[in-house]
């Protein structure tokens, strides 16, 4: 997975050892990124206590939204692949005390098995 995959809205795997500079100022002292994926602009950032949302906004993504979601939050998710005439693939993710799930959607080809695979392993640790 490359540029390209990054371009389309697929979900293409980063490296987590310099995520881990990126994204340092949002973490624990002791935490570490363990594996993270990039959507367009966006990144799933997976450590090793929570999952990291990274919405990157504006017309340079020079500002950003950090969510933060421990896995013991994680109540439930689910994962909607895109059939031959859909455009996007869909992940849900409930919270504890939340009502509606967190709802982002992937390009048709994405990766989303991938990132639910990590999220699954993170989760039932």
């Amino acid at each position: 997975m490359g540029l390209l995959d990054a371009m389309l809205g697929t979900a293409s795997e980063v490296d987590a050892a310099k995520l881990q500079e990126e994204v340092g100022q949002v973490l624990a002292p002791t935490e570490r990124v363990e594996k993270a994926f990039k959507v367009v602009r966006d990144l799933w950032v997976f450590t090793d206590k929570r999952l990291i949302l990274v919405d990157k906004q504006g017309l340079t993504g020079s500002k950003a939204e950090y969510l933060s979601l421990p896995y013991k939050s994680i109540t439930r998710f689910s994962i909607e692949t895109a059939g031959t005439f859909d455009a996007e693939a869909e992940l849900r993710i409930w919270v504890s005390g939340g009502g509606e799930p967190i709802l982002k959607q992937f390009r048709k080809n994405s990766n989303i098995l991938e990132v639910q695979r990590v999220l699954a392993a993170c989760i039932l640790k």
